[in-house]
This record gives structure tokens, sequence and C-alpha cells, in this order.
């Protein structure tokens, strides 16, 4: 293996939750006025923390989401990830491959902790994640695609930027790691290869991973 330590996002790479999170997005956000699709929560808000849905509702419209917004929608998310999420196929080979030749990883979510726990728990990746290998942009001052995120995660992990591998499938991602300085492998099961055009390698099936990290 070429890296000290493989980074992954954890929504739409580790648990397949992007279709359940942007479908509700979308949905809760039309219902408080602000007409939004399936596609425009995806290209607008994918790969980012909380804040950018804030940001740019405000931006767009003069006007501020319910205070409890956050408290609504992830309320929401949890009970369908009780019922529908799954991880990622392929993801648990990967950490079993990674394990096995004592590489080490992490996952660096815009995800809430509480957002990251839950989702592993339902999806059964609980327990390759202790609390030492998880990040959350609620640990830095800038979410997504500020570089601080994955600086932060690397900087704990005790390893050089340029030794990290970031496993990304947004663009908001995908320039953040570029940003913090490392590799970065595009996964395009859910993004379009153009849109993850700045990364060192794009693949679309998460089997071929543990290769690609080793060639």
């Amino acid at each position: 293996m070429r890296y000290d330590l493989v980074i992954f996002d954890n929504d739409g790479v580790l648990v397949d939750s992007e279709p359940i999170s942007n479908r509700l997005l979308a949905g809760y956000l039309t219902e408080l006025g602000h007409p939004t699709s399936y596609e425009d929560s995806l290209r607008d808000y994918m790969g980012g923390a909380m804040h950018r849905v804030h940001d740019l509702v405000l931006e767009r419209t003069g006007r501020r989401l319910p205070e409890d917004f956050d408290d609504v929608f992830h309320g929401r998310v949890f009970a369908a990830f009780e019922r529908e999420l799954e991880p990622v196929p392929g993801a648990v080979g990967v950490l079993e491959k990674l394990t096995a030749d004592g590489v080490a990883y992490c996952v660096a979510s815009s995800g809430s902790h509480e957002r990251i726990r839950v989702g592993h728990r339902k999806a059964g990746l609980d327990r390759w994640f202790d609390d030492r290998r998880i990040f959350s942009s609620q640990d830095v001052g800038r979410g997504k695609p500020a570089p601080d995120l994955f600086l932060h995660a690397a900087g704990r992990m005790g390893v050089a930027p340029e030794r990290c591998a970031v496993i990304e499938d947004s663009p908001l991602g995908v320039q953040a790691a570029v940003a913090a300085g490392m590799d970065v492998y595009g996964f395009t099961a859910m993004t379009a290869a153009a849109k993850l055009a700045g990364a060192t390698r794009l693949f679309a099936d998460m089997g071929e991973l543990a290769d690609l990290l080793a060639g």
C-alpha cells in the first residue's frame, strides 16, 4: 500500500445514504417554500455540511431557515436510515483489506457525529470505526470544500497530508482533498466523472478500490 492513511468520506462512500438524505432534504426545503428537486439537492448540497444549506438559502432568498431545521431534518433522516440504510456495496471488503494489511483508515464526514454513528450502526459498520477513527465537520470551523476537516483528521491520526488518500464522491469533497494536498480517489457511482475531474483517480466500483490504492 502506497499510503499511510486512507480517509473515507461517509455518505455515499461507506453508507448508501445520499439518495435518502437528498430526497428528504429536497422535500423539506420545498415544504418550507424553497422549491427544491432531488437533482437540485444533489447539485447544491451533496458533500456539504448543514451550514451550507442555511447559507445558500439565505443568500438566494434573503430568508433564514427555521431554528429547528437541523433537528427536524435529522429526525426524518434517522428514521429513514432505520428503514432503508445499507452499506455501499464493496465497502466492507475494502475495510477488511486495509485491516489485514495494517493500513490506518478513518472517516471524515460533513455529517454530524450523531449522523455518522447512527448510519454506521444501522449499516453494520460500527465495528470498523471507534471514536478515534471518526471525524466530523463539527470538529472544525469550516466544512468542505475547505481543507480543514481532512487536515484535522490527518493530524489526529499522525500522518502527513502527502501520505494520505481520500475517498470522495462529491465535488466539494474532491476540492477539499486537493486543497489539503492529498491524493483523492473519486467514486463515480452517483456523481458524473466530469464533476470529479480534479481527482487523482476515478473509479465506479468500490470493489476496485483496494487494488487502486495498492497500485
